[in-house]
Formats: C-alpha cells, sequence, structure tokens
C-alpha cells in the first residue's frame, strides 16, 4: 500500500519485533517521523540502523512510572499504534497473579497510559489525529490457555470504542485491527504445535494465517485519510475466521 505520511510524527509501540517493527519501518519508509518504543535496546540499536531518524526511546511500559518518565516530554504525535503486548499462556485454573498484572499492564493499561499522553497532546495543539489499537480475533472467540489475553484484547475493543467516543470532538480518531494468528516470534507459539496449527488453519476459510504485511496495510489504511470517516471500528485481518 502506498500511502504518504510526510510531515506527520507517529509513534509506535512495541516496535522492536514483529507488527510493531514492520509497522514502524512502514511508515518510515512512507515518510512519517517515527519514535520507537520498546523494551529491548538491542531490537531499538538495530531498528535505527534499518531507518535513520528513527527516534529511540527504551521502556518497558509494564511499569507506569516508567513510562510517564520516559515520554512526559515526548513532543507532538499525529498518529499513535498501541502495538506492545505479551502473549502469556496459562490455564484458566493454573492463572497466576503475576500473569494477570503483567499482561493487564503490558496489553492494556499501556494503552491508556500512552494515548492519554498523545491525545492531550494532539488536543492541547488543536490538531486531528489517528489511533490504532493492535487487538486480535481471540478478542471476539475463546482459545484455551489464553484466557488471560482474550481478556485484555476483549477490554481493548471496549476501550478502542469509548476512546472513539470521548476523542471523536476532538477529530482524533480511534480504531483498531485484529488479526488472527500471525506468523512473528509471538504466533510461533502456535506453530510449534504442527497439529494444532493444521487444524486451525483449515478452520479459516483462506486456508492461511496472516503476514506480518497484511496487517501493517490495514494499521497504515486506518491512520490514514482514506480512512477518514473510520472511527471506533475494528479491521478483521483473520483470512475468513470469523466468518466460518
Amino acid at each position: 500500500m502506498q500511502l504518504s505520511f510526510h510531515g506527520l510524527r507517529a509513534l509506535v509501540t512495541g516496535a522492536g519485533k514483529g507488527i510493531g517493527r514492520d509497522t514502524a519501518k512502514a511508515l518510515h519508509a512512507s515518510g512519517a517521523r517515527v519514535v520507537a518504543v520498546t523494551r529491548t535496546q538491542a531490537d531499538l540499536d538495530s531498528l535505527c540502523q534499518e531507518c535513520p531518524g528513527v527516534e529511540p526511546i527504551c521502556v518497558d511500559l509494564g511499569d507506569w512510572a516508567a513510562t510517564e518518565r520516559a515520554l512526559h516530554d515526548v513532543g507532538p504525535v499525529d498518529l499513535l499504534v498501541n502495538n506492545a503486548a505479551v502473549a502469556l499462556m496459562q490455564p484458566f485454573l493454573e492463572i497466576t497473579k503475576e500473569v494477570f498484572d503483567r499482561s493487564l499492564h503490558v496489553n492494556l493499561r499501556s494503552v491508556i497510559q500512552v494515548s492519554q499522553i498523545v491525545a492531550r497532546g494532539m488536543v492541547a495543539r488543536g490538531v486531528p489525529g489517528s489511533i490504532v489499537n493492535v487487538s486480535s480475533m481471540v478478542a471476539h472467540i475463546p482459545f484455551p490457555t489464553i484466557g488471560v489475553y482474550s481478556s485484555t484484547k476483549g477490554a481493548m475493543t471496549m476501550l478502542t470504542k469509548v476512546m472513539a467516543l470521548e476523542l471523536g470532538p476532538h477529530k482524533i480518531r480511534v480504531n483498531s485491527v485484529n488479526p488472527t494468528v500471525v506468523l512473528t516470534a509471538m504466533g510461533q507459539q502456535v506453530m510449534d504445535n504442527p497439529e494444532m496449527a493444521r487444524q486451525l488453519k483449515e478452520r479459516h476459510p483462506l486456508r492461511k494465517f496472516a503476514e506480518v504485511e497484511d496487517v501493517v496495510n490495514s494499521i497504515l489504511f486506518l491512520l490514514s485519510d482514506c480512512s477518514a470517516a473510520t472511527t471506533g471500528s475494528g479491521i478483521m485481518v483473520d483470512a475468513g475466521y470469523l466468518a466460518s
């Protein structure tokens, strides 16, 4: 997808790997000034080598105080992609407080905190903006052992709608993308079980999982003026899974 983001500044969380990294690279290639946020310095270093001019911020978004310190003076941001997430798998009867708290803090609480920081800046400047939350198809359907992860993504669905409702009068759009299994390091947890992967893939009408590029293209569309009348919505990048 060929879109131009020249003159705009974008912040991407979870920019070190997978969907976040490819989103940061695509925005950079499309002319945006990119602020890349992730918790692993080595990932930021390699991203900056690939994309000169990217502004790196190394912080664990699960830490509220550290995030506030890292982003409080981040400067003007026009586009935000809330991508950072952890997928910690535990059967329901074995869910621990540590896994629940870590998942909630990274997958959901950080979306609220980072979006507040960015949106307050947009409102103060009186400029329109676009926010995309990276969710999942498991916000809508259950799978075993990922109850906590699914719950955070289900909550993100309603959070996206509330953000769209409250920020809309300020010309700030908020949407989500909801992918199926994506062939990233995180998605490899599914591929490590060949039989489970085969059965799951066969339930997709397109008989495939999503490529990172499929998700990135949907994110770019929602960030761009091509979706100027779209807010509070979610794009399913699920190879038709929810239609089956």
